[in-house]
């Protein structure tokens, strides 16, 4: 397996985020939505004595090999394993109404890219899986397999940005009747030569945008993120910190939409003072998005595509 798992994108940045909120609590508990390796957690739990951190995964392989590797810290890590969009209940479930801070490190984790069987790659062939819970749901096979052509252009099309999504469904159509797909291979073959030639020579691997398409399918990662957001705002303490790392502009986009939402008074513009019962209980901790720094960007290629964006509670 790589070393590349070990590397958390803009680990340091984060954990100076989120630590006005840990630092004026008495005893803090920080939910990890997307525990992963563990990176981000571990930091907090180094840095922090007394901070709680509630780590969350869907992958129940990844939530074991982070308890093994951060057992020094078994008596402040509680982890569940569960998709983020139930955070509510897996800190209910802790005995936790409010918390500190919150943290999500959205999309496939280097440890799932990195394990090829998982068939989240097109550099290996593997079987057409892509769940990051291999204990239920559909597999990226069973999509291309059984779903409608209209459906699946409209998946390639929405969440792969993919302009040649007709010609690829064709291929995929015409070659499933004759066989089904199962290889990531094979689909990435299948979409290469599906693409016209002169658009394959520039944007890297043709086939990426149809593997994140189905990815995205396969574990209704958007859906989960417009249920998980409001849930994680609530969550907060006053002067806690919601940060979130996005890596692809679908994801960012439903980020940005709930902040700037969360961060606007409800007061008419065209009045001259605020309603103090419509004012914004949220403040954005900055305009806009941040990304690495230079110097990460040449350590870790894998945090080129990151968009950092916090969100702070300022009124209960």
């Amino acid at each position: 397996m790589s070393t590349t798992e070990h590397i958390s994108v803009m680990r340091d940045r984060c954990i100076e985020l989120l630590a006005p909120g840990i630092e004026i609590s008495a005893n803090p508990v920080v939910i990890d939505a997307t525990l992963g390796f563990g990176g981000h957690t571990e930091a907090l739990l180094r840095k922090f004595p007394n901070v709680i951190v509630i780590g969350i995964d869907r992958d129940a392989e990844a939530l074991e090999r982070v308890k093994a590797r951060l057992s020094e810290f078994s008596d402040r890590l509680l982890t569940s394993h569960n998709v983020f969009d139930q955070i509510t209940s897996v800190a209910h479930s802790f005995g936790y109404s409010k918390v500190a801070g919150i943290l999500f490190d959205l999309g496939v984790s280097s440890m799932q890219l990195d394990q090829s069987e998982r068939g989240f790659s097109y550099s290996h062939d593997a079987p057409l899986d892509m769940r990051m819970d291999r204990s239920q749901g559909q597999t990226a096979s069973h999509i291309l397999n059984t779903y409608e052509p209209g459906e699946l252009v409209r998946i390639l099309r929405i969440y792969g940005e993919e302009k040649f999504a007709t010609r690829i469904v064709e291929s995929i159509v015409k070659n499933r009747a004759i066989a089904p797909l199962n290889s990531t291979v094979q689909l990435a073959t299948l979409v290469k030569e599906a693409i016209p030639a002169a658009t394959r020579r520039t944007g890297g691997n043709p086939a990426k945008r149809t593997f994140q398409a189905l990815r995205i399918e396969a574990n209704d990662e958007l859906g989960a993120i417009n249920r998980a957001i409001p849930q994680a705002l609530d969550l907060l303490s006053v002067g806690a910190r919601l940060v979130v790392m996005s890596f692809q502009s679908l994801e960012d986009r439903i980020v940005k939409d709930f902040f700037t939402q969360a961060s606007t008074s409800g007061t008419p513009r065209d009045l001259p003072v605020e309603i103090p019962e419509l004012a914004a209980k949220f403040s954005l901790v900055f305009k806009g998005s941040q990304t690495p720094s230079a110097r990460e960007l040449e350590e870790n290629s894998r945090s080129a595509s990151v968009r950092l964006r916090a969100i702070e509670r300022v009124a209960a």
